[in-house]
């Protein structure tokens, strides 16, 4: 049992290190691809880029809660193969697309399908007998997060000199052969006896939204959240468009400076944050990172090197270390027994931001380096998460003067519990 349990932990690491590496595999090469196929500039594909990630998230965040309840209903292993089986699928059709509507079929079939990571981690709860081992063996995502996420657009900027639609073979190769090793190692982790009828209201992806309307304490930190969020998306929705396009970077270039991300995001994630935080506190630590944020987005604007984009992401990723305090802080407003309710609600937030964001900051630097635009600012969308982040800052700052001036409100700044960042990278 013990052997099965760690082969079963063993493929659940691998699949969701496959998933970010396929994901990141692709970026490097995804803005020739749909500039090629709709036969237009860089900076006018950035808008079809920004529909592409756009319809991905708005199918995700309609279907994991469907996902997830399925899985509570027939059991985990048949999800996460379905799941697998339909990221093979739409990195073939990608791989394959002729026209720009293949691409967009692709990524709605990943999109419903994408739910590995919410039923993977409801597979290591299954197979945890105690709260250290979970700890454990939920430290898993986050390392194969930054493991996949430096391996994959370095991988992808490698094989795309093999053409641009290598990378996409590559990732549909990778996501089948798990499939077909999960098809006959994997034990399921859920016994019959723990299996729920499926319903319906509770597979309602906006019920977990409605949690944060009902604790009006943590109103204003959740739309700084929101708008944390929102503002990533400058850098996360639009980086392969705006680099190629200002710098003329090549495939190859775009990955190497996501695998730096990945690198960066992983030093402060992994040691920095655990330094920084028990010394100074979460509020400095929020105003910190939020500050570095703010500087980095506005450094990316202005960049006119490309060596300067690499110098520039190190403040911008040490930013990093707001999120865990943000988080923090949250959590120290809701009981223990609702901490799952309000880290449901503040994912539903950030797949919000996933739809959105990359519509308002690709299509603005589309628009703004087009001869429509009353002048040319390329990096406009940085700006404009600057602001967000900004905004931010001034919510935030409110929100602690109110609850200093009266404690009673519930304020918490220096309870520095755990709480699982979910990295803006």
């Amino acid at each position: 049992m013990q052997s099965n349990k760690k082969g079963a932990l063993a493929f659940i690491f691998v699949t969701l290190l496959i998933d970010v590496m396929g994901f990141g595999l692709i970026i490097p090469v995804m803005a020739d691809l749909i500039a090629e196929l709709k036969g237009i500039p860089l900076n006018e594909a950035s808008t079809y880029g920004g529909l592409l990630l756009s319809v991905f998230a708005i199918m995700q965040f309609i279907c994991a809660p469907l996902v997830g309840n399925l899985s509570d209903r027939y059991g985990r292993r048949p999800i996460l193969l379905i799941s697998l089986l339909g990221f093979g699928i739409d990195y073939i059709i990608l791989a394959m697309a002729p026209t720009y509507g293949w691409l967009f079929a692709g990524r709605i079939i990943a999109g419903i399908t994408g739910a590995s990571f919410t039923t993977a981690s409801a597979y290591i709860a299954d197979v945890s007998t105690d709260e250290t081992s979970r700890a454990k063996n939920f430290g898993m995502i986050g390392a194969a997060f930054g493991l996949g996420f430096v391996l994959g657009p370095a991988l992808g900027g490698l094989l795309a000199k093999f053409g641009l639609r290598a990378p996409f073979y590559a990732a549909a190769v990778l996501c089948l052969i798990n499939c077909i090793y999960g098809y006959f190692l994997l034990p399921e982790s859920l016994a019959k006896e723990n299996r729920r009828p499926f319903d319906w209201k509770r597979a309602n992806p906006f019920g977990s939204l409605k949690f944060l309307t009902r604790h009006p304490e943590i109103a204003g930190l959740s739309v700084a959240f929101f708008l944390i969020y929102l503002g990533s998306q400058a850098v996360q929705g639009n980086w392969n468009f705006f680099t190629q396009y200002r710098f003329g970077w090549h495939s190859d270039m775009v990955g190497w400076s996501l695998a730096l991300v990945g690198v960066l995001v992983g030093a402060v994630q992994g040691g920095l944050t655990r330094v920084i935080v028990p010394k100074i506190g979460n509020e400095r630590s929020i105003y910190v990172g939020l500050g570095l944020y703010t500087l980095g987005m506005v450094l990316f604007a202005f960049a006119n090197q490309s060596w300067m984009m690499f110098a520039f992401l190190v403040p911008y990723c040490l930013g990093g270390i707001c999120g865990p305090s943000l988080q923090s802080v949250i959590a120290g407003h809701v009981p223990a027994n609702q901490q799952g309710e309000l880290q449901g609600g503040l994912t539903s937030l950030m797949s919000l931001t996933t739809i959105f964001g990359p519509l308002i900051m690709n299509g603005t630097f589309a628009y703004f380096t087009s001869v429509k635009a009353p002048f040319h600012f390329p990096g406009i969308h940085f700006i404009i998460g600057a602001v967000f982040m900004g905004l931010s800052i001034v919510i935030i700052k409110r929100v602690f003067m109110r609850e200093k001036s009266n404690p009673s409100v519930g304020h918490v700044l220096e309870q520095t519990q755990a709480a699982t960042e979910m990295p803006l990278h």
